[in-house]
């Protein structure tokens, strides 16, 4: 019984001394996988041993580059940032009183940071030829790279980059694709994919991809600009003009105008440039540019501003005709001129002798009142800007201020001959004045006054007619009718007129003016006569006595 208890403990302190065997453990195991800048540690542990000694080597005993830290039966080897330094097998090493263990583990490094980079040799215009590039930096170790680049589903090109490499660096890789974009491209992916295989076998690997929708251009073309309401304008007046040209994207419209020089100032970066309050100094070539990000095209228009045509009225002109001694008003108005500057002289400049009023876009001059010295032709001048325009107006004064005067000399008597005068008095100018005589329908008399004015003058003109009336004539209207022509035409003039009633005594021959019975009547008018005042005397002395007697009368006469 004893020889088997015996030989059951024997058993167990083996077990219990193998379980407690000295021991050695890395983590990561064997192998890992660092991206160049990164922190990597690996770990170093043991086991069946209190007091373990730690220390760590690169199998070909070159620098650590790495940080060490032991904590009782663990050592660990810090890396950071990983680098192409790092690229070793690590050896742990622990020893344990006179036993010594190591492990290894293998540090594999790879540089794949970023996504890949698309870019154009030239931004993308219909028709013309664009390489597009897909580029991926800082690759680590490139032999094991391969990058596709794919337009929507279709795959353009794919590469593999299997050239040795002779050191160890961090390499831009790229492919390149030239084709020539068209319409339908627009808005297509595009797409860059790039794996690194960094194990040796293909079953680990990373993977990056970069999409960039394809945007496609056309220059700008076809610019065209319309213009309202025309070219040619006037002072004062406005123009619109529209542009537009065709591009993708929509080319921006810029408008300029070219200088002297011919550099080009800036007016507006809007399709529309609508100038207002045109001046002279608007004439000019302006400039239309359509522009997007690939190209510009241009489209010039020439503007010519002309004076704006001003119009001056004179009234009551061309020639106004006014009484001596009135007062006239003459007005000069302007039209399509807001600010116009008014000047008045008399065409052989001489004095005005009246009153000018000037006010907005009209101007008058006031004579009053007219005399000879006013007889002028006047010229109102006004200047709108560099413009001056002259408007002409004639003064012509007459006098005419009365009736005519009709005087007759003679008895109206059957038979007896008359003098008859119609008198114009104060007329001016006499030349243009006509004097006729009528007796009832018959003309006595015309005549017209044309001798020559020598100076000026206000002068009564008359004409005379001697005839010999008849009791016909008893009861016609004698006229005096004068005219004073005072216009170019015919028809302009003042008339006035005068009359009188003619009643012409006379005998008649027919009847016998010593018949009885008129001499009857003769001889008692005369006797009539001288008894009618001797009865106005003898009233007259009773007046004065208070009483009157015929026999008294006759007393007193004896």
């Amino acid at each position: 019984m004893p020889v088997v208890i015996f030989g059951a403990s024997n058993i167990f302190w083996m077990v219990f001394a193998a379980s407690q065997a000295f021991k050695i453990e890395t983590s990561p195991e064997s192998r890992i996988l660092a991206q160049i800048g990164d922190s990597v540690s690996l770990t170093c542990s043991t086991t069946g041993c209190e007091s373990p000694v730690f220390s760590w080597r690169t199998q070909i005993d070159s620098p650590l580059n790495g940080k060490v830290k032991n904590e009782g039966t663990k050592s660990t080897l810090t890396m950071d940032p990983v680098s192409f330094e790092n690229e070793h097998s690590y050896l742990c090493t622990a020893t344990c009183g006179s036993e010594k263990l190591e492990k290894g583990i293998q540090v594999e490094i790879y540089s794949f940071p970023k996504d890949p980079e698309i870019h154009f040799s030239g931004l993308p215009e219909v028709g013309k030829q664009v390489t597009v590039k897909c580029l991926i930096p800082d690759v680590y170790p490139f032999d094991r790279l391969e990058m596709g680049l794919w337009k929507d589903d279709h795959l353009m090109k794919n590469q593999e980059f299997l050239e040795d490499m002779d050191r160890k660096s961090l390499e831009t890789k790229s492919l390149e694709v030239t084709f020539i974009p068209v319409m339908e491209d627009t808005g297509k992916a595009l797409d860059c994919r790039a794996q690194l295989f960094i194990d040796q076998t293909e079953s680990v690997h990373k993977e990056r991809k970069t999409t960039k929708e394809l945007q496609v251009y056309i220059s700008p073309k076809n610019t065209v600009i319309s213009v309202h309401p025309s070219t040619r304008l006037q002072e004062g007046g406005s123009v619109t003009m529209t542009c537009s040209s065709e591009g993708l994207p929509a080319p921006k419209i810029i408008w300029n105008k070219k200088l002297d020089n011919e550099n080009l100032q800036l007016l507006s970066g809007n399709e529309t440039l609508t100038l207002i309050a045109m001046r002279m100094e608007d004439s000019g070539t302006y400039v239309c540019e359509g522009v997007n990000s690939i190209g510009r095209s241009q489209k010039e228009v020439k503007l010519i501003v002309e004076e704006k045509p001003f119009t001056v009225d004179i009234f009551p002109g061309p020639q106004v005709v006014a009484q001596i001694g009135d007062s006239v008003v003459l007005t000069c108005r302007v039209t399509g001129c807001e600010s116009p500057s008014f000047s008045w002289r008399t065409q052989i400049d001489s004095p005005l002798r009246g009153m000018v009023t000037s006010e907005g876009t009209e101007s008058t001059l006031t004579l009053s009142p007219v005399g000879f010295e006013n007889e002028h032709s006047y010229l109102c001048t006004v200047t709108c800007g560099r413009r001056k325009l002259e408007k002409r107006i004639r003064v012509e004064l007459y006098s005419f201020p009365r009736d005519p005067e009709i005087e007759i000399s003679g008895l109206l008597v059957n038979g007896n001959p008359i003098t008859v005068s119609c008198r114009v008095p104060n007329v001016y100018p006499f030349d243009h004045l006509e004097i006729e005589l009528l007796n009832g329908e018959t003309i006595l008399m015309k005549k017209n006054f044309l001798e020559e004015m020598d100076r000026k003058s206000l002068e009564t003109k008359s004409l005379e007619v001697t005839f010999t009336p008849t009791t016909e004539d008893t009861g016609k209207v004698l006229v005096c009718r004068a005219k004073l022509h005072t216009g170019e035409m015919e028809s302009e003039h003042k008339q006035r007129q005068s009359t009188q009633t003619l009643y012409v005594n006379g005998r008649d021959n027919t009847k016998d003016y010593f018949s009885p019975e008129l001499l009857v009547l003769y001889c008692a008018s005369s006797l009539i006569i001288p008894a009618i005042g001797m009865i106005i005397y003898f009233a007259r002395k009773a007046n004065m006595k208070g009483s009157y007697s015929l026999v008294e009368a006759q007393k007193s006469k004896v």
